[in-house]
């Protein structure tokens, strides 16, 4: 499906920008931002910026961010990026369209993260099945896990879905003492809508 809509887009940089801007509507990006969270060329995002622009998805906007200065120091810099206009009159169909379409196959998902170790258990819950009030969008027990290697997967996914994961990873020992301990992060990521991509601890 997500191959359909690139195709109907235009492009697939265009539908990944797209959903940067529909899952952080309160953001301002400039566009480097968007060149490294994407994962799209500076030229291609410039490009994609200015057709969007030129059809009202997003409009300029200044906003203050902080900066890390010199020791511990925070600094205040008035930026002037791009945001999505709430105004654009297709935004709500749009949003369905795009949000409730799966960028990634799970099937792909899965050969990602089963690289970075001995995965015995993936859980997907958050923005993968659209619910925003999950814990997490993702949760990953095993061992041995690269987590550098993971970080790297994980920040792909991000570029195709469009919005920072929240995730958690656990080795399994310590998930099992905490599942029999009825911890309260476990069970609330169990207890609620989830999806097991891999489920080989049989929870």
């Amino acid at each position: 499906m997500s191959n359909i809509l690139a195709k109907l887009f235009g492009s697939a940089d265009r539908l990944k920008i797209i959903r940067l801007f529909l899952l952080n509507p309160e953001d301002v990006f400039l566009p480097k931002e968007v060149s490294v969270r994407a994962k799209i060329s500076p030229q291609a995002v410039r490009r994609e910026l200015n057709l969007l622009s030129s059809v009202d998805f997003i409009r300029r906007e200044k906003a203050t961010i902080e900066i890390q200065g010199d020791g511990e120091k925070v600094k205040k810099k008035r930026i002037e990026g791009w945001s999505l206009n709430p105004a654009f009159p297709l935004l709500y169909p749009l949003k369905k369209l795009v949000l409730d379409t799966t960028p990634l196959s799970r099937t792909e998902f899965l050969k990602k993260i089963k690289k970075t170790g001995t995965i015995k258990l993936a859980i997907l819950a958050g923005i993968f099945i659209q619910k925003e009030s999950s814990r997490v969008d993702l949760l990953i027990v095993g061992d041995k896990i690269k987590r550098n290697a993971l970080e790297k997967a994980l920040k792909e996914v991000e570029a195709e879905v469009g919005k920072e994961l929240v995730y958690a990873v656990f080795e399994t020992s310590d998930f099992i003492y905490r599942v029999n301990m009825c911890d309260k992060f476990v069970r609330d990521i169990l207890d609620y809508p989830h999806e097991k991509l891999l489920n080989k601890l049989n929870v």
